[in-house]
């Protein structure tokens, strides 16, 4: 039997603490350490201090990649077509449905903006959208 300070391997003993363990639980603890100093000193000497999971952006710049100048006209290309496909709206058809895609307001929203039912948006929208996509197979 091995006493051990649980001080040394677990961080919420604020005070030695001493108990006697079996060799085999010591050398688990001991290997366990040392695993836990050699990562620290890996994440240290790499400066590896970012995790991919924290939500602050790092994973999505480093995912991110600079567009090549031919996927830059194809998206300017994409944007004037859609462009040309809502302007060929008629005006309260292309406010709801630039309002509802583009700039995020809910049905309900939009409804009680321009005091009219719920339904003659929806429909308007969904009639805008089929519009659009009469007008893009048409024309491209």
């Amino acid at each position: 039997m091995t006493t051990i300070n649980l001080r040394e391997f677990f961080y919420w003993y604020k005070v030695d603490e001493y108990i006697e363990v079996s060799g085999e639980v010591a050398e688990e603890l001991q290997a366990d350490k040392r695993f836990e100093a050699a990562y620290a000193e890996r994440v240290r000497y790499n400066k590896a201090f970012y995790s991919l999971d924290c939500d602050d952006g790092i994973e999505y710049s480093a995912c991110l990649h600079e567009p090549t100048p031919q996927e830059l006209l194809d998206r300017v290309e994409l944007f004037v077509r859609l462009w040309n496909a809502l302007n060929s709206l008629p005006e309260i058809q292309g406010r709801r449905v630039d309002a509802h895609l583009i700039l995020g307001k809910s049905i309900r929203q939009i409804a009680r903006e321009e005091g009219v039912s719920k339904s003659a948006v929806r429909d308007s929208i969904h009639g805008g959208l089929e519009s659009m996509k009469k007008y893009l197979r048409k024309n491209f």
